[in-house]
């Protein structure tokens, strides 16, 4: 059992989360908006995307080993460097290469059963644009993470693409309805990412990552930050005020507000600067988790009643 266990750990499984709450937020928005489900496309899509993402993040791994980018980091933040399991010796290179994959094939077949299914060029088109994002998001020629953009392509690839394609497989359309929960995903994503990158500053730096935090510092960061985390509650308020239809989800969003000050205030230089201190980390974990899973549920209540 213990190489099963290391494997399956190599996919990093609690950062699977990411791929499945814009999976549960689009469906359930589907379901309130056409006011049917189909089970069969929920879990196609839900398990293609997660082989998916646990593929990029050993891709991920690998990738950032042979550019010297997690060799580097001595940090030991618990959200981000990656799985270090090539550092600590539990496996090779070549095996994380070979499970990413296996599993990316995994995903995409899944995928591709969805296309036979749905004959849709929009399915096509979402698939082949967020199989290309994971995979090269670290992987050569494009290098997204280390160009400038991967906070964008996260947030696009683990917000506003996913919630758009589930939508569609329940809903059979594309339309204004989803726009502001998809902004909202993906602003949640977006902090996540945003403020992994502050412990990892350093090892990025000499790793030339270009991550945002690298880029501008850590004050104009807290800024972006705390405005994307505001900005995620007024996209919930306006998707009220013009979708009245859906007003209940948005409102239930809300709920996670008191989470967000607390984020809000505690995220500032001082405490980000602190070593071994984590807690804004996360609690912007959290509020991403709980954000999709209020929205799931006010989607829900919405298409029952």
């Amino acid at each position: 059992m213990e190489p099963i266990k290391v494997y399956i750990g190599a996919i990093q499984p609690k950062f699977l989360v990411a791929s499945a709450v814009p999976v549960l937020v689009g469906s359930a928005l589907g379901f309130a908006v056409a006011g049917g489900f189909s089970w069969g496309y929920f879990l196609l899509a839900l398990f293609s995307i997660v082989f998916i993402h646990g593929g990029s993040n050993m891709l991920n791994d690998y990738f950032d080993h042979l550019t010297g980018a997690d060799w580097v980091n001595k940090i030991g933040c618990p959200f981000s460097g990656g799985s270090r399991y090539i550092q600590e010796g539990l496996l090779t290179p070549k095996a994380i290469l070979i499970e990413a994959m296996v599993l990316v094939s995994i995903g995409c077949l899944l995928g591709l059963v969805l296309l036979v299914l749905t004959k849709s060029l929009v399915i096509l088109t979402l698939g082949l644009i967020g199989v290309a994002g994971g995979v090269f998001y670290t992987a050569w020629p494009f290098k997204l993470c280390y160009r400038g953009v991967g906070e964008i392509a996260i947030a696009f690839l683990f917000g506003i693409l996913p919630v758009s394609g589930a939508y569609y497989l329940q809903a059979g359309v594309l339309d204004g309805h989803v726009a502001g929960p998809a902004v909202i995903v993906g602003l949640l994503i977006f902090l996540v990412i945003l403020i992994n990158e502050f412990p990892d500053i350093e090892p990025d730096a000499s790793s030339e990552k270009k991550t945002m935090v690298v880029r501008f510092g850590f004050a104009p960061c807290i800024i972006i930050y705390r405005a994307a985390l505001a900005g995620s509650y007024m996209a919930a308020i306006l998707a009220g005020i013009f979708d009245k239809s859906l007003i209940i989800a948005a409102s239930v969003y809300l709920l996670t507000l008191p989470l967000g000050i607390k984020v809000f205030i505690l995220c500032n230089e001082k405490e980000l600067r602190t070593p071994g201190q984590f807690r804004v980390n996360a609690m912007t974990i959290l509020l991403h988790a709980l954000g999709g899973l209020t929205l799931t549920v006010g989607y829900i209540v919405c298409g029952v009643f």
